[in-house]
C-alpha cells in the first residue's frame, strides 16, 4: 500500500523505509502541501467531536495548564423518553477555544476514515501498531508540561505553528511499567522553535518534550501524533509466558521446599527460550493480531463490487505446491494455486473493484473476494471508507 503521509514522511525525514522509527530525533519538511488539509482541518475535528458521545480520558480540554473539568463542556442531551446521552456543547467548547485552550482527541483513527486508512498503511510500514491523537491549540494556550512517551512518535504540523522542545532522554528505553520512574528532565536539547504547517517530527520513545502557544498571540495550531507502540524484550517474555503453559512443569504449584523441582523449572525455560525465539514471537504478533473493524458484507444491501484489505499487519502469501497459503488476522486459509493473482491483487492495500480485477486475473476475483471478505481480511469499500482513500492511496478513487 502507497500512502502520502507516508511518502511525505520519508521526504522529509530523509528516511527509506521505516529502520530508523525509535533510533533518533530528527525533523523535517513536506513538500506536499496540498496534503496537510487533506488529512484533517479545525473545522473537521471539530465536527467529529461534535457528533459523537466522547468522554475522557479519550476528549479533553485544556487551559491555563490545568484540564477543564468535563462538567464545564458537555451537557447530556435527553431524548423524548428520558435517555440521557453526553454530547460536547458546542457553544461552551467555542467559547474556551476563544479563548485560548488545548483540544485532545486520542484514537481519532476510530472515528474518522482517513485517519484509520492513514494508521493502517503506518502499520503495514512499520510492522508495528500505530493510533493517532490530534491537538488544536488556539491563542496563547499550552499543552502539557515537559514530560515524555513509552512510544515513538510522528508529529505533523497540519496548521498553524506551535513552540516545541526537545531533550535527550534520561534513561535508556524507558517503559510504561518500569523498574525506575524516570521523573527528572535532561539539561541537553535537541530542539527548541517553532514548527509550522507541512514539518513533521520524530520524537523517539524517551525524549522529553513539551509544545506550547505561549506568547504567540492570536491563532491557533493543528497537529497530529502517531503513536508507533514498538515491541521490546520484555514483550518477547510476556508472550514466552503464555506458551509456557503447553508444558506440564511450568503448570505446577512452587514448591519452596524443593529446590530440586525449581532446577527443573529453570532447564524447562531455558529450552523454552530457544523453542520460541524473538524472531517467532515478532512474526506471531503479526499474524495473530485480531482483525480490523469494518462494516459487515450483507447481501440484501447489494452485491459485493468494490473491496479492501482492512487486516491491520499486510498478510503472509506463500504457494506451496499447487496450493496457496494466507497467513494473517489469526487465520491460515489455504486455496486453490489459481487463485494466487486474485489473492495478490484483492490483499494489495488498495481499494479494487471486482469487475476490474476480475477483467485483469480472471473470474477467480469474484469468488476469493467473497472468501477474503466472510473471514474478514477484506471490507466491502463503502462510501464512508472509500473517504479515507480518496487521494492518498495510489488508484484509490471515491
Amino acid at each position: 500500500m502507497e500512502h502520502r503521509l507516508i511518502n511525505a514522511i520519508e521526504g522529509a525525514l530523509g528516511w527509506k523505509g521505516a529502520e530508523q522509527v525509535g533510533k533518533a530525533f530528527v525533523c523535517g519538511r513536506c513538500d506536499d502541501t496540498g496534503l496537510l488539509s487533506r488529512v484533517l482541518t479545525p473545522n473537521r475535528l471539530l465536527d467529529i467531536a461534535m457528533r459523537r458521545s466522547l468522554n475522557r480520558p479519550q476528549f479533553r480540554v485544556f487551559q491555563k495548564g490545568e484540564e477543564v473539568h468535563p462538567a464545564v463542556y458537555v451537557t447530556d442531551t435527553v431524548s423524548p423518553r428520558g435517555q440521557s446521552i453526553p454530547m460536547v456543547n458546542m457553544h461552551r467548547l467555542g467559547r474556551l477555544l476563544d479563548e485560548g485552550a488545548t483540544l485532545i482527541l486520542d484514537q481519532l483513527n476510530v472515528f474518522d476514515p482517513t485517519m484509520e486508512v492513514a494508521c493502517r498503511a503506518l502499520q503495514w510500514w512499520s510492522h508495528e501498531r500505530v493510533q493517532v491523537n490530534a491537538y488544536l491549540t488556539t491563542n496563547e494556550a499550552s499543552g502539557f508540561p515537559l514530560h515524555w512517551d513509552d512510544h515513538d512518535v510522528m508529529v505533523v504540523q497540519l496548521a498553524g505553528e506551535k513552540k516545541w522542545q526537545v531533550r535527550e532522554t534520561t534513561r535508556t528505553a524507558p517503559m510504561y511499567r518500569d523498574a525506575d520512574p524516570n521523573s527528572i528532565p535532561s539539561d541537553t536539547v535537541l530542539f527548541d522553535g517553532v514548527l509550522q504547517a507541512g514539518d513533521i517530527m520524530h520524537i523517539p520513545r524517551g525524549h522529553w518534550h513539551q509544545a506550547t502557544r505561549a506568547e504567540k498571540g492570536s491563532g491557533y495550531s493543528l497537529h497530529v501524533t502517531f503513536g508507533i507502540t514498538k515491541r521490546t524484550g520484555a514483550s518477547w517474555l510476556a508472550w514466552l509466558g503464555d506458551w509456557c503453559r503447553e508444558h506440564e512443569v511450568f503448570r505446577h504449584d512452587l514448591d519452596r521446599q524443593h529446590a530440586a523441582g525449581h532446577a527443573s523449572l529453570m532447564e524447562a525455560a531455558a529450552r523454552l527460550v530457544v523453542e520460541r525465539p524473538p524472531a517467532d514471537f515478532l512474526t506471531a504478533y503479526e499474524h495473530n493480531t485480531a482483525p480490523g473493524r469494518h462494516v459487515p458484507f450483507l447481501g440484501i444491501f447489494g452485491p459485493l463490487d468494490t473491496v479492501v484489505c482492512s487486516t491491520h499487519f499486510p498478510p503472509q502469501i506463500h504457494t506451496i505446491g499447487n496450493t496457496v497459503h494466507v497467513i494473517t488476522a489469526g487465520k491460515r486459509l489455504t486455496l486453490a494455486a489459481k487463485a494466487l493473482p486474485a489473492i495478490r491483487v484483492l490483499l494489495s492495500g488498495e481499494p479494487i473493484v471486482l469487475d476490474e480485477a476480475a477483467a485483469v486475473v480472471g473470474a477467480e476475483a469474484y469468488d476469493v473476494a467473497e472468501i477474503l471478505v466472510k473471514e474478514d481480511l477484506c471490507a466491502p469499500l463503502t462510501d464512508e471508507l472509500s473517504s479515507g482513500y480518496t487521494g492518498l492511496v495510489t488508484n484509490a478513487v471515491c
